[in-house]
């Protein structure tokens, strides 16, 4: 099935610290995409991978769950260990939750977290539906480009498949259970006006987790999908900033990038 333009995946090779990012649920990568090339552009290694079911149709998407899901990023991020002395995991909403377990499953592995609007709970009375409901409606409304800033458009499906709508609900049941196992310093950015993720699930994150090294950031322009919308470059330069206080490198490989780059236009390669 081919992928949805602006959906495919995306790596880089640099240097020895690596960043893994998560999209969300019915998202792609697209709407990491510039926050993925800015850091690239200054040296890090990274891996932005497409998650099974999404980028293609939502049809694909109902034949996944999130077993599936956190099985990718986490081959990702085992590839990123075999190659960097350090990983950090960022996302966004359901990606932020799969960053959060990829941290309280590999502990010292991972040197970091940044999540944006993260996901934490399927609210209301469509969670106690899903379990039935989805055996008879197959899809509801999308939850894509939840964006303030006008052109800005997120590629994903415009459709919430609910077999998959189900299991996100059950893996956010679990990782509720597995938050206390996070330790590692954790930057969280949200979004005050948000309209598909609610401020209590960043705060029941807050509340769960084991690190000391917590940083909150408001993202006061911005709507969910903030990595493509006014807070977009803060979302970078916070992120990149929290790296390089935990991984001092990151300012060396980008300044040999930069070099590298400059010696490369200077002789027209």
């Amino acid at each position: 099935m081919p992928v949805l333009p602006g959906a495919e995946p995306f790596r880089h090779e640099g240097g020895e610290v690596g960043v893994l990012l998560c999209h969300g649920f019915t998202g792609s990568p697209q709407s990491l995409r510039p926050w993925a090339e800015y850091l690239a552009e200054r040296g890090l290694t990274v891996a932005l991978p497409l998650l099974p079911g999404h980028g293609t149709r939502w049809e694909d998407m109902q034949l996944t769950g999130w077993q599936d899901w956190y099985a990718e990023v986490d081959r990702e991020l085992r590839a990123l260990r075999e190659r960097c002395s350090r990983v950090f995991v960022l996302g966004l909403s359901m990606g932020g939750a799969l960053a959060l377990r990829l941290a309280a499953k590999h502990g010292d592995e991972v040197s970091g977290i940044v999540v944006v609007n993260p996901a934490n709970k399927v609210h209301g009375l469509a969670a106690y539906a899903l379990p039935v409901i989805r055996h008879v409606v197959p899809t509801v409304k999308g939850i894509t480009s939840d964006i303030a800033k006008d052109g800005s458009e997120e590629v994903g499906y415009d459709k919430v498949p609910l077999h998959a709508a189900h299991s996100m609900r059950n893996f956010y049941r679990l990782l509720d259970g597995e938050l206390p196992q996070v330790t590692q310093p954790l930057l969280l950015l949200r979004s005050p006006q948000d309209h598909v993720v609610p401020p209590a699930d960043s705060a029941r994150i807050l509340s769960r987790v084991s690190s000391t090294d917590v940083t909150e950031i408001l993202l006061e322009q911005s709507y969910h999908v903030a990595t493509l919308d006014h807070d977009a470059d803060r979302i970078f330069e916070q992120s990149y900033a929290f790296i390089g206080r935990l991984a001092p490198a990151v300012g060396e490989e980008s300044d040999t990038g930069r070099r590298v780059q400059q010696e490369g236009t200077a002789t027209g390669g």
